[in-house]
Protein backbone atom coordinates (compact mmCIF):
# COMPACT_ATOMS: atom_id res chain seq x y z
CA UNK A 1 0.00 0.00 0.00
CA UNK A 2 2.81 2.42 0.83
CA UNK A 3 4.29 1.96 -2.64
CA UNK A 4 0.93 2.79 -4.24
CA UNK A 5 0.54 5.97 -2.20
CA UNK A 6 4.05 7.21 -2.92
CA UNK A 7 3.64 6.49 -6.63
CA UNK A 8 0.32 8.33 -6.78
CA UNK A 9 1.81 11.36 -4.98
CA UNK A 10 4.75 11.48 -7.38
CA UNK A 11 2.49 11.37 -10.43
CA UNK A 12 0.38 14.23 -9.11
CA UNK A 13 3.43 16.36 -8.36
CA UNK A 14 4.79 15.85 -11.86
CA UNK A 15 1.63 16.72 -13.76
CA UNK A 16 1.11 20.00 -15.59
CA UNK A 17 -2.06 21.95 -16.34
CA UNK A 18 -1.96 21.03 -20.01
CA UNK A 19 -3.69 17.85 -21.22
CA UNK A 20 -1.16 14.98 -21.34
CA UNK A 21 -0.58 13.37 -24.71
CA UNK A 22 -3.29 10.84 -25.56
CA UNK A 23 -5.55 11.91 -22.68
CA UNK A 24 -9.01 13.38 -23.22
CA UNK A 25 -11.04 15.83 -21.16
CA UNK A 26 -14.49 14.32 -20.52
CA UNK A 27 -15.85 16.97 -18.14
CA UNK A 28 -14.83 20.21 -16.45
CA UNK A 29 -16.39 22.76 -14.14
CA UNK A 30 -15.43 25.96 -12.31
CA UNK A 31 -16.62 26.91 -8.84
CA UNK A 32 -15.61 27.93 -5.34
CA UNK A 33 -14.19 25.06 -3.31
CA UNK A 34 -12.59 27.07 -0.51
CA UNK A 35 -13.20 30.34 1.29
CA UNK A 36 -11.42 32.71 -1.08
CA UNK A 37 -13.08 34.74 -3.81
CA UNK A 38 -11.40 32.97 -6.75
CA UNK A 39 -13.05 29.96 -8.34
CA UNK A 40 -11.18 26.71 -8.76
CA UNK A 41 -11.31 24.50 -11.86
CA UNK A 42 -12.08 20.77 -11.76
CA UNK A 43 -11.26 18.59 -14.77
CA UNK A 44 -12.00 14.90 -15.39
CA UNK A 45 -9.73 13.06 -17.84
CA UNK A 46 -9.70 9.78 -19.71
CA UNK A 47 -6.14 8.53 -19.40
CA UNK A 48 -4.32 6.18 -21.77
CA UNK A 49 -3.96 3.51 -19.08
CA UNK A 50 -6.30 0.62 -19.94
CA UNK A 51 -7.62 -2.37 -17.98
CA UNK A 52 -10.20 -5.08 -18.63
CA UNK A 53 -12.80 -2.56 -17.45
CA UNK A 54 -11.74 0.31 -19.70
CA UNK A 55 -9.51 3.30 -19.20
CA UNK A 56 -8.58 4.84 -15.89
CA UNK A 57 -10.07 8.25 -15.15
CA UNK A 58 -8.34 11.01 -13.24
CA UNK A 59 -9.62 14.11 -11.50
CA UNK A 60 -7.47 17.22 -11.25
CA UNK A 61 -8.31 20.35 -9.30
CA UNK A 62 -6.53 23.59 -10.18
CA UNK A 63 -6.19 26.88 -8.27
CA UNK A 64 -5.63 30.22 -9.97
CA UNK A 65 -2.38 31.94 -8.98
CA UNK A 66 -1.98 35.24 -10.77
CA UNK A 67 -2.49 34.31 -14.45
CA UNK A 68 -1.69 30.62 -14.13
CA UNK A 69 -3.64 27.50 -13.21
CA UNK A 70 -1.67 25.52 -10.62
CA UNK A 71 -2.39 21.91 -9.72
CA UNK A 72 -3.96 21.68 -6.26
CA UNK A 73 -5.15 18.07 -6.05
CA UNK A 74 -5.32 15.01 -8.28
CA UNK A 75 -6.49 11.42 -7.88
CA UNK A 76 -7.80 8.38 -9.72
CA UNK A 77 -9.45 6.69 -6.74
CA UNK A 78 -12.80 8.61 -6.78
CA UNK A 79 -13.57 7.65 -10.39
CA UNK A 80 -14.71 4.38 -11.93
CA UNK A 81 -13.08 3.19 -15.13
CA UNK A 82 -14.66 3.90 -18.51
CA UNK A 83 -16.42 0.51 -18.86
CA UNK A 84 -17.35 -0.04 -15.21
CA UNK A 85 -21.01 0.74 -15.92
CA UNK A 86 -21.76 -2.80 -17.11
CA UNK A 87 -24.29 -3.09 -19.92
CA UNK A 88 -24.89 0.66 -19.71
CA UNK A 89 -21.24 1.31 -20.60
CA UNK A 90 -19.62 4.48 -19.30
CA UNK A 91 -20.59 4.97 -15.62
CA UNK A 92 -19.50 8.61 -15.30
CA UNK A 93 -22.50 10.84 -14.66
CA UNK A 94 -20.94 14.27 -14.26
CA UNK A 95 -19.59 16.66 -11.63
CA UNK A 96 -21.13 19.62 -9.80
CA UNK A 97 -20.05 22.25 -7.30
CA UNK A 98 -22.71 23.34 -4.78
CA UNK A 99 -22.01 25.46 -1.70
CA UNK A 100 -18.27 24.70 -1.94
CA UNK A 101 -19.00 20.96 -2.10
CA UNK A 102 -17.78 18.86 -5.04
CA UNK A 103 -20.26 16.21 -6.23
CA UNK A 104 -19.22 13.26 -8.42
CA UNK A 105 -21.97 11.12 -9.99
CA UNK A 106 -21.79 7.53 -11.29
CA UNK A 107 -24.41 5.04 -12.52
CA UNK A 108 -24.67 1.74 -14.35
CA UNK A 109 -26.15 -1.75 -14.50
CA UNK A 110 -28.55 -3.55 -16.81
CA UNK A 111 -31.79 -5.04 -15.48
CA UNK A 112 -30.39 -4.33 -12.03
CA UNK A 113 -29.48 -0.65 -11.92
CA UNK A 114 -27.35 1.43 -9.59
CA UNK A 115 -26.29 5.01 -9.11
CA UNK A 116 -24.42 6.94 -6.45
CA UNK A 117 -23.04 10.37 -5.67
CA UNK A 118 -19.94 11.24 -3.61
CA UNK A 119 -19.79 14.65 -1.92
CA UNK A 120 -16.43 16.19 -1.02
CA UNK A 121 -15.58 19.31 0.98
CA UNK A 122 -12.15 20.84 1.46
CA UNK A 123 -11.52 20.73 5.20
CA UNK A 124 -8.69 19.79 7.55
CA UNK A 125 -6.28 20.48 4.70
CA UNK A 126 -7.77 17.86 2.35
CA UNK A 127 -10.87 17.00 0.32
CA UNK A 128 -12.90 14.79 2.67
CA UNK A 129 -15.91 12.69 1.72
CA UNK A 130 -18.76 14.26 3.69
CA UNK A 131 -21.75 12.59 2.03
CA UNK A 132 -22.79 9.56 0.02
CA UNK A 133 -26.15 8.82 -1.59
CA UNK A 134 -27.04 5.76 -3.62
CA UNK A 135 -29.94 4.01 -5.35
CA UNK A 136 -29.89 0.45 -6.61
CA UNK A 137 -32.43 -2.20 -7.55
CA UNK A 138 -34.55 -3.70 -10.28
CA UNK A 139 -37.85 -2.31 -11.61
CA UNK A 140 -40.87 -4.36 -10.53
CA UNK A 141 -38.84 -6.05 -7.78
CA UNK A 142 -37.04 -3.89 -5.22
CA UNK A 143 -35.09 -0.67 -4.66
CA UNK A 144 -32.64 0.37 -1.95
CA UNK A 145 -31.93 4.03 -1.16
CA UNK A 146 -29.09 5.15 1.11
CA UNK A 147 -28.38 8.68 2.30
CA UNK A 148 -25.23 8.83 4.44
CA UNK A 149 -24.22 12.11 6.06
CA UNK A 150 -20.65 11.16 6.86
CA UNK A 151 -20.03 14.42 8.71
CA UNK A 152 -22.48 13.57 11.51
CA UNK A 153 -22.64 9.81 10.92
CA UNK A 154 -26.37 9.59 10.19
CA UNK A 155 -27.50 6.95 7.69
CA UNK A 156 -31.04 6.91 6.31
CA UNK A 157 -31.81 3.55 4.75
CA UNK A 158 -34.94 2.67 2.74
CA UNK A 159 -35.84 -0.62 1.07
CA UNK A 160 -38.92 -0.75 -1.16
CA UNK A 161 -40.55 -3.80 -2.75
CA UNK A 162 -42.65 -3.24 -5.84
CA UNK A 163 -44.79 -4.98 -8.44
CA UNK A 164 -45.73 -3.81 -11.92
CA UNK A 165 -49.24 -3.81 -13.33
CA UNK A 166 -49.99 -2.46 -16.80
CA UNK A 167 -46.52 -0.89 -16.90
CA UNK A 168 -47.19 0.93 -13.63
CA UNK A 169 -44.77 0.44 -10.72
CA UNK A 170 -46.62 -0.17 -7.45
CA UNK A 171 -44.83 -0.17 -4.08
CA UNK A 172 -46.03 -3.12 -1.99
CA UNK A 173 -43.82 -2.77 1.09
CA UNK A 174 -41.39 -0.22 2.52
CA UNK A 175 -38.74 -0.77 5.18
CA UNK A 176 -36.91 2.17 6.74
CA UNK A 177 -34.09 2.47 9.22
CA UNK A 178 -32.01 5.36 10.58
CA UNK A 179 -28.77 4.61 12.39
CA UNK A 180 -25.33 6.11 12.95
CA UNK A 181 -21.82 5.20 11.88
CA UNK A 182 -19.27 7.73 13.05
CA UNK A 183 -15.53 8.07 12.78
CA UNK A 184 -15.18 7.45 9.03
CA UNK A 185 -12.62 9.55 7.14
CA UNK A 186 -12.25 9.05 3.40
CA UNK A 187 -10.52 11.51 1.10
CA UNK A 188 -10.47 12.34 -2.58
CA UNK A 189 -6.89 11.15 -2.71
CA UNK A 190 -7.53 7.74 -1.14
CA UNK A 191 -11.25 7.14 -1.86
CA UNK A 192 -11.24 3.44 -2.76
CA UNK A 193 -7.94 2.17 -1.44
CA UNK A 194 -9.77 0.56 1.49
CA UNK A 195 -13.40 -0.62 1.23
CA UNK A 196 -15.58 0.04 4.27
CA UNK A 197 -18.51 -2.34 4.81
CA UNK A 198 -21.53 -1.18 6.81
CA UNK A 199 -24.41 -3.36 8.07
CA UNK A 200 -27.64 -1.82 9.37
CA UNK A 201 -28.34 -3.03 12.94
CA UNK A 202 -32.09 -3.62 12.51
CA UNK A 203 -32.63 -4.80 8.93
CA UNK A 204 -29.16 -6.33 8.57
CA UNK A 205 -28.77 -4.75 5.15
CA UNK A 206 -25.22 -4.31 3.88
CA UNK A 207 -23.50 -1.73 1.71
CA UNK A 208 -19.94 -0.63 1.06
CA UNK A 209 -18.19 2.70 0.71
Amino acid sequence: MLIVLIGSWAICQAQETTVPEGWKVIDSISGNLDNNAINEKVVIYNTIDSTDFGKHREIRIFKKEKENWVLWECSRTPLLKSDDGGMMGDPFGGIEIKNRVLLIHHSGGSSWKWSYTDKYRFQNGQFELIGYTSLNGKPCEEWTTIDFNISNGQINFKHEYEDCENEEQIITKTEKETFYKKGITLTLEHRRLNEIEIISPKLKQKFSL
